[in-house]
């Protein structure tokens, strides 16, 4: 996938795959299609080996960057609370604590270590609340608390941000307390700039 240029204002086409288990999106940049595939969310979950996770990051940064991806969609850092949630096999877990503590090493790995180049930039999703039935993620309303929101939908989110220093986040295709999160005040302005300090892309 390619988004758009804006040349008005410099912004050049970013080269996108999707993936949290494989580094793709249809036909590759390069023309081949064929693709490392780990297992799922879930089941890396089921680990509970962040060493592991480290590993399976820096192999898709590999593959991504042969392919000429600029930034992986991934990881998937929301949490498997619904059975609704179309999207459950993508997450690590029930567990805010463990779905951090492996969503970290995964946007740690993908960058490498080159001081002046990055191999992929991660990019956690699905910010934030992303917990609705498939069939209507484009209109589902999620009713969270502000303690629910603050103890269960945002610490790994906060996790990937501050402490692995994520460049970009996926905004989340429904509304929470009836923001649309692509364009929350709450999330995208009060809690991910002004609280966490976050400057990078959403």
């Amino acid at each position: 996938w390619y988004t758009v240029p804006v040349e008005r204002l410099g912004i050049p086409s970013i080269k996108v795959t999707d993936g949290p288990n494989g580094a793709r999106g249809g036909q590759s940049f390069t023309g081949d299609v064929s693709s490392a595939c780990f297992p799922v969310g879930i089941a890396l979950g089921a680990t509970w080996n962040p060493e592991l996770i480290e590993e399976v990051g820096k192999a898709l940064a590999e593959e991504g960057k042969a392919k000429g991806a600029h930034m992986l969609l991934a990881p998937t850092v929301n949490i498997h609370r619904s059975p609704l949630n179309g999207r459950n096999f993508e997450c690590y877990s029930e567990d805010p604590y463990l779905t951090a503590s492996l969503g970290v090493p995964f946007v740690k790995a993908l960058p490498g270590d080159d001081p002046h180049y990055f191999k992929l930039v991660a990019t956690p999703k699905h910010y934030a609340v992303h917990s609705g039935p498939e069939s209507s993620r484009h209109s589902f309303d999620a009713q969270v608390s502000e303690r629910d929101l603050r103890e269960t939908y945002l610490p790994q989110f906060e996790a990937c941000i501050k402490e692995a220093g994520a460049y970009s986040i996926m905004g989340a295709y429904n509304r929470t307390n009836g923001e649309a999160c692509c364009a929350s005040p709450t999330l995208l302005e009060k809690i991910l700039r002004e609280e966490w300090g976050f400057e990078g892309y959403v």
